[in-house]
């Protein structure tokens, strides 16, 4: 189990919002709203040696908002060549510039289930531009009728696909990791989603890191329990760094314990 660091940008800053309030229409929900560039986090994360985290541009791809945060986001990987992945709007025509631009990852979501449903062809284009090893799939779900459905464009569209460890070793093929965010509980820092990350326990393949909903050190242990040691976590709202009350100090204390 690791700590993968993170950085959201939207509308061009560090945010961290409550990612169920995400809209096109409306915005979102901010937890935080930081003064600094996203290359103070990654500047941070590249000192402290953290790697395999995520930079996540949250704007609409084609808008000035979208270029905005882009400009933010590869300034923070110029910052940290090869320790950061990049997600928002990546297909097989442009991750191969992020790779260049200093991502280890293109993070990729709405490009891999077009139209609701897994795009084996599409999967097989990013494969071909820049190789399994520098794709990392985002599954992220939210929850309805008592399944975990993989959600898409931000969080805002449904596809037809539930998250099983079936599912993640049929894709394992196309990306070198996962990322999953709780959508439901992501940006409330009121505790993580047992039973999701109970269905991650029972994949052992692809490292998978899990974002949503940490708010407490307890969280952490709960997270090496449930997901028997395998599984990485993020925290963005909790943590210090983004306001919160967990100190990021104490943090890589436990997970010194943990090992």
């Amino acid at each position: 189990m690791e700590l993968r660091p993170c950085i959201d940008i939207h509308n061009g800053k560090v945010k961290q919002i409550v990612g169920s309030t995400l809209s096109d229409e409306t915005g979102a929900k901010e937890n935080f709203v930081s003064p600094r560039g996203a290359a103070f986090f990654s500047s941070f994360y590249r000192k402290e040696k953290l790697k395999g985290g995520h930079i996540i541009n949250l704007n609409k791809k084609g808008t000035a908002e979208y270029e905005l945060s882009d400009k933010e986001a590869r300034m923070a990987l110029s910052d940290y060549p090869g320790g950061m992945m990049i997600g928002g709007g990546i297909t097989d025509e442009n991750i191969k510039s992020f790779i260049e631009a200093g991502a280890s990852h293109g993070v990729v979501s709405s490009f891999a289930f077009s139209g609701g449903d897994i795009k084996y062809d599409n999967l097989k284009k990013l494969k071909e531009a820049v190789g399994r090893e520098h794709v990392c799939l985002d599954l992220s779900v939210k929850r309805q009728g008592g399944d975990y459905y993989i959600v898409t464009d931000r969080w805002q569209k449904f596809t037809n696909r539930t998250l099983t460890s079936e599912v993640l070793g049929d894709l394992e093929e196309y990306c070198d990791e996962y990322l999953i965010h709780a959508t439901d509980v992501e940006g409330k820092a009121d505790g993580i989603d047992e039973e999701l990350m109970s269905i991650l326990a029972e994949y052992d393949g692809r490292p998978v890191t899990y974002a949503g909903g940490v708010g407490s050190y307890d969280d952490i242990e709960l997270i090496n329990r449930l997901g028997k040691g395998r599984i990485n976590f993020t925290i963005g709202t909790a943590l210090d760094l983004f306001g919160g009350p967990l100190e990021y100090s104490r943090i890589k204390e436990i997970i010194d314990e943990i090992h």
